[in-house]
C-alpha cells in the first residue's frame, strides 16, 4: 500500500526512522511496523507524515505521479470528508450496507464516517480509492481536483 514510498521518501530525505517517530510522538519500533506494512498507519500519522515531506497521500499509496496538488490544506476535515465519502457513494449508486459490505465493516462504521464522527481508516480509504479510482487527498478534503484519478 504504501510501504516502498514511506522507505524511499525517509531515505531520500536523510530521515531517520527515530526522527519520523519523534516526529510522531511514537517509538523507533512502532515507525518501523508502519515503514514495513507490519501494522496499519493511521490516518493521521500518514497525514502528518505526507504534509513534513511535502507530498500527496495519492503520492505514498502510488495513485500519483504527482508529489504534491496545489492548495492542498494540510488538515483533514472529517466533516468534509464525510460529505465527500456520502456523494460518491450516492454518485455510484451504493448503498450504506454495500459499501459496508466491501469494506467488511459495519453499516454503522460507515454511518459514522458520513457524518463526520470518524475519519476513514487508512485500509479503507485505500480499498475506495484504489477500486473507484478517487483521490485519497480529495475524499479526506485536503484538495478540490482531481475528484477522479486516471
Amino acid at each position: 500500500m504504501y510501504k516502498e514510498k514511506l522507505k524511499s521518501l525517509r531515505e531520500r530525505s536523510g530521515l531517520t526512522q527515530s526522527s519520523l517517530a519523534s516526529l510522531l510522538n511514537i517509538d523507533r519500533s512502532q515507525y518501523g511496523k508502519y515503514e514495513n506494512e507490519y501494522t496499519t498507519i493511521p490516518i493521521k500519522h500518514l497525514n502528518t507524515l505526507c504534509n513534513y515531506l511535502e507530498v500527496s497521500i495519492d503520492y505514498v499509496f502510488d495513485f500519483s505521479n504527482l508529489k504534491q496538488y496545489k492548495n492542498m490544506n494540510c488538515e483533514i476535515n472529517k466533516i468534509e470528508s464525510g460529505l465527500r465519502l456520502k456523494t460518491f457513494r450516492k454518485e455510484w449508486n451504493i448503498t450504506q450496507t454495500k459499501l459496508a459490505d466491501f469494506l467488511n465493516t459495519s453499516f454503522s462504521n460507515v454511518s459514522a464516517y458520513e457524518r463526520g464522527v470518524n475519519i476513514l481508516s487508512t485500509t479503507y480509504l485505500y480499498a475506495i480509492c484504489k477500486k473507484y479510482n478517487i483521490s485519497a487527498d480529495y475524499l479526506l478534503g485536503k484538495i478540490d481536483n482531481p475528484k477522479y484519478l486516471k
